[in-house]
């Protein structure tokens, strides 16, 4: 995702580092970094496909920013909700990306039924919020199975995404998704960004 929130990828009430702009969240450097197309394909590796004929499978963007992943996901045809708590980012995404219902919400409290999306995708997100855990509850609790959650490498990276102070360690990361009752964590390799595939 790409919002206000310190990176490229999720909107959220606890924003207290990014500095950027919208259009820096959709900058061609940030979006290289981030690399939808393929952190789609490998967040999706198991999710039921759109079917001709049939009602599309539901995606979850939380923190969605401008749009960015919701967009990547909408394009491959699934239906796809993005939530963000930044009202002027939701503004832009709505008219960067049509076909996609763009609400105003809060990660830890989604307005939304026990697993209603067959994938919820936190991009770039998990770091910023003040309750990750809260989060990653919430996210376990709408999904049917899967949570994606893409976040900046466990390295200093000089000019790229937060300190090393404000990103999350790899077994930080497991640990709330177990705590949240995901039973399964795996992470596939990436070149610059790191991804956590969740599986209850």
């Amino acid at each position: 995702m790409d919002s206000a929130v310190g990176h490229p990828g999720g909107g959220h009430q606890g924003a207290r580092r990014y500095a950027g702009g919208a259009a820096r969240l959709r900058s061609p450097e940030r979006v290289a970094l981030l690399d939808p197309p393929h952190v789609a394909a490998l967040s999706l590796e198991g999710v039921a496909a759109p079917r001709s004929g049939e009602e599309a499978p539901a995606i979850l963007d939380i923190g969605t920013g401008t749009g960015l992943f919701a967009e990547t996901f909408a394009a491959k045809g699934y239906a796809t909700t993005g939530i963000d708590s930044n009202p002027e980012l939701l503004d832009l995404a709505r008219g960067l990306v049509p076909g996609v219902t763009f609400i105003e919400a809060s990660a830890e409290h989604l307005p939304f039924d026990d697993a209603s999306f067959e994938l919820v995708f936190l991009g770039q997100l998990l770091h910023e919020v003040e309750e990750p855990l809260a989060v990653l509850l919430e996210a376990h609790r709408v999904a049917k199975g899967r949570v994606a959650v893409l976040e900046w490498p466990w390295r200093e990276d000089k000019g790229q995404g937060p300190s090393l102070e404000h990103r999350l360690e790899p077994a930080r990361v497991e640990g709330l998704a177990r705590e949240a009752g995901f039973r399964k964590v795996s992470s596939p390799a990436l070149a610059h960004m790191a991804l956590y595939l969740l599986e209850s």
